[in-house]
């Protein structure tokens, strides 16, 4: 499965079992201890609704890392 990550192509190993979830995907991108916001097609998702969204081939995804600071 291919999919548009922050712009870029991006090429993941497909999941035949089951549809890969944006939560699955954090963690192939070694972003899930981290705190993000995800964009998928232009749309928002909210971070409770990463265990259930899922990720086909195609999609764009924006990932932004949220940091603080003053």
């Amino acid at each position: 499965m291919t999919i548009i990550l922050n712009g870029s192509p991006r090429e993941l190993l497909d999941q035949p079992d089951q549809p890969l979830t944006l939560s699955q995907l954090l963690a192939i991108l070694d972003f899930d201890s981290r705190p993000v916001l995800i964009e998928k097609n232009g749309v928002a998702i909210l971070q409770r609704e990463f265990a259930q969204e899922t990720v086909v081939d195609q999609d764009r995804i924006e990932i932004v890392r949220m940091v603080a600071g003053g």
